[in-house]
């Protein structure tokens, strides 16, 4: 599948149109989305099955689109588009405009996109590192290969995940989530396991026990201490591991990309805060400390989000977020500082897990790391495809923010970012969190970096759910069981089948959320 040949280029004149047609799309279909159903789709899929059709056209511009490679960059692109226009960038400028500052719509998006760059920077240069190694698990990037490898290859793969596909897709229609169904069998069972367990106990403790877990902060109290021990636990790998290992990325090269981005993140934070005026409303000592604390959060929230992507497919992009806005709260923040400091921690993240799941697809598609080289040039290559969805996106938001928010059609999630910042804080709040933070330290620390289980536990209670808890309890189950049947030889077509699942969920929930949003 790869060979001495250079990485076909993004910068080529075919996938370059392609990919800025691609990307005009992912960012249509992103702000949709977001501003009517409160939701993005992982487009990932999309993207590869959009890249496939496409290389089917008889045209003859098209015909270098039949390379894997070159589709795998057209859903780079789709990808990059969809999360980077909704979450990264149209999701935070709501937060001003539904607090009456208009005016602070224009900085607000310059430290969005500035945010957004990084956060896809960092990931790119920590991306096969011990922490966030390539044989990790990114299930969606395995869902996202395994399409592009069916489409070219065809026989038994193809069946296998047509059929994947079409329960996949049926199983959506009746309301399960057949896409959590397909994580779980891709996905580690320990930290699928806890995943699954956060994601009973918040749907079935206020009907059972009379526990509101999130009017309690659980989640987000377990979030705080199992995210602050990751972040140890990351730190002990990079002073731990030295040289590369197994991994292309060694201990110094991980720490420098971490060093350097939160320099860059200081620096753009920086530029918000002088472009917003925040200098005029507060002191400098106080906006020099706003700045610092805004760039730990963007850097911690984007590797905790990083890692549940990993780990278990889904990420708390939204509650990582929230959680810091209300760390700010409990800090005495003023109104202002808050609001840039939550639209910029949630510009973090989203990229990170996407693009993650972006590389995963492309280093299985190179060979899984077989020739070093040629997957250097592809992981570039891909680094620009996102910069360019990035960039369309950018544009699209500008010239129709406007027009959206004036509709009324805010993203829901910057209404709960505003309620929260007007409810302010309590001392009840502060003790809820402090307590709660201590079993999901200690969970963390019990479980070990491999399996995040209190980051995973905490992602699961932050979800309400039921079908979710319920679909993750029974697939593990026939995974467990398969895997005792069978042994090695069910991993092959259980992936397979998985990615059919994810793709078939995927395919039918764009579906239902276009018709919604109409």
């Amino acid at each position: 599948m790869t060979g001495p040949r250079p990485h076909p280029s993004l910068a080529e004149p075919a996938t370059l149109l392609l990919g800025i047609a691609m990307a005009v799309l992912g960012a249509i279909i992103g702000i949709q989305l977001i501003t009517r159903v409160g939701i993005t789709p992982n487009s990932s899929v999309i993207g590869a099955m959009v890249a496939i059709m496409v290389a089917r056209l008889p045209l003859t511009v098209l015909r270098g689109m039949a390379d894997l490679h070159r589709q795998n960059l057209l859903q780079t692109v789709i990808s990059g588009a969809t999360f980077g226009g909704a979450n990264a960038l149209l999701l935070p400028i709501g937060i001003p405009w539904l607090m009456g500052r208009t005016d602070l719509v224009a900085p607000m998006l310059v430290g969005a996109m500035l945010a957004l760059v990084i956060d896809a920077t960092i990931l790119y240069r920590v991306f096969d590192s011990r922490t966030f190694p390539a044989t990790g698990l990114w299930p969606s990037g395995v869902a996202t290969a395994e399409v592009l490898i069916a489409g070219d290859e065809g026989g038994s793969r193809a069946r296998i995940l047509i059929a994947g596909s079409l329960a996949g897709g049926t199983g959506r229609l009746f309301g399960i989530p057949m896409d959590i169904f397909g994580i779980c069998w891709i996905g580690n069972m320990w930290a699928l396991t806890m995943f699954a367990v956060g994601l009973l106990l918040r749907a079935n403790s206020a009907p059972m026990l009379g526990l509101d877990l999130d009017a309690m902060h659980v989640p987000h109290g377990i979030m705080i201490g199992a995210g602050f021990v990751a972040l140890g636990q990351m730190a002990w790998a990079v002073r731990e591991q030295g040289a590369a290992g197994h991994a292309s990325v060694g201990g110094r090269a991980f720490g420098r990309a971490l060093g350097g981005g939160f320099v860059a993140y200081i620096l753009a934070a920086t530029t918000l805060a002088l472009l917003a005026g925040v200098v005029t409303e507060t002191s400098v000592g106080m906006t020099v400390a706003l700045v610092v604390f805004a760039a730990a959060a963007a850097l911690i929230s984007e590797l905790v989000v990083g890692l549940s992507a990993m780990h278990a497919g889904w990420f708390p992009a939204f509650a990582t977020s929230l959680i810091f806005l209300v760390l700010g709260l409990l800090l005495g923040l003023p109104e202002l500082p808050l609001a840039l400091l939550v639209g910029f921690t949630t510009a973090t993240g989203p990229a990170f897990a996407d693009m993650g799941y972006d590389l995963k697809a492309g280093w299985i598609l190179r060979g899984r790391g077989s020739d070093p080289e040629f997957e250097r040039a592809g992981r570039r290559q891909q680094y620009f495809a996102e910069l360019l969805g990035f960039a369309v996106a950018a544009l699209f938001v500008w010239f129709t923010w406007e027009r959206y928010f004036t509709a009324d059609l805010v993203p829901p999630l910057d209404r709960v970012y505003v309620a929260t910042i007007a409810a302010g804080a309590s001392t009840e709040l502060s003790h809820s969190l402090l307590t709660w933070a201590i079993p999901g330290a200690l969970i963390q620390l019990l479980g070990g970096p491999s399996r995040q289980m209190g980051v995973l536990l905490a992602t699961g209670l932050l979800i309400l759910n039921p079908a979710a808890g319920w679909t993750a309890a029974v697939a593990l189950l026939v995974r467990a069981v398969l895997s005792r049947r069978y042994g090695k030889e069910a991993e092959g077509p259980m992936y397979v089948a998985a990615g059919g699942f994810i793709a078939g969920s995927a395919v039918v929930g764009f579906g239902a959320g276009v018709w919604r949003a109409r």
